[in-house]
């Protein structure tokens, strides 16, 4: 389905029917910027691989106002849908962390770090909204860490946020951060970059499915 949406006369059967047939959907924006995307797990080897996806400009993200309304959509999005997990980041910081390369005989293989929150977690991104799962999984941990870098937003929903600005990820100052910030938070809940071993503890994730608060 290539069709462009006309705002002044949207017709979302069209896009439920392309869903429903293909089992995802990806719709854009006329400045070939902006994506959103629906890919739901399906079938039962992998129920935690589904995911919505938003991409859009760095400069956009960081705008006072869009990333302050960021929060709040995350957030409502979050307990719409069930999702234990939201992270948001610069592209390349996800392509670092969630993907390594491995020397072949010829050449590289591109794999996984962290196949999906099954697994635990590939590291910290920008901003890390965790729910149920992830707050029990921390536990008193996330007491722990600096005020300015923790904000509850519900009695079971938590934002971890190392920096400011989402550039600051790769950077000498926001890698810092991060591994201060995993420090506190347990080593053995993410994914070990320097040994390429995945994390020892993960979620318990028997009671998603329920409403968030």
């Amino acid at each position: 389905m290539k069709e462009a949406i006309d705002p002044a006369h949207l017709d979302l059967n069209p896009l439920v029917a392309y869903y429903e047939e293909r089992g995802w959907l990806c719709v854009g924006a006329k400045t070939d910027r902006d994506f959103i995307w629906f890919s739901p797990a399906r079938g039962t080897e992998f129920p935690y691989v589904g995911e919505i996806s938003w991409t859009t400009s760095v400069r956009s993200a960081s705008k006072s106002a869009l990333s302050t309304a960021l929060v709040q959509q995350v957030t409502e999005l979050m307990r719409l849908v069930q999702s234990p997990l939201a992270q948001v980041g610069m592209g390349q910081d996800f392509e670092r962390k969630t993907r390594r390369w491995i020397p072949q005989e010829v050449g590289e293989k591109r794999v996984i770090t962290v196949r999906d929150y099954s697994e635990g977690l590939a590291g910290l991104f920008w901003r890390n909204f965790y729910g149920p799962a992830f707050v029990r999984m921390f536990g008193e941990r996330l007491d722990s860490l600096p005020a300015g870098c923790r904000q509850n937003l519900g009695e079971d929903l938590v934002l971890v946020q190392p920096y400011d600005l989402p550039t600051e990820a790769g950077t000498e100052s926001g890698m810092a951060r991060e591994r201060e910030l995993i420090s506190l938070l347990g080593p053995e809940c993410f994914y070990n970059h320097e040994h390429h071993t995945l994390p020892t503890r993960r979620p318990v994730l028997n009671a998603l499915g329920q409403p968030l608060h």
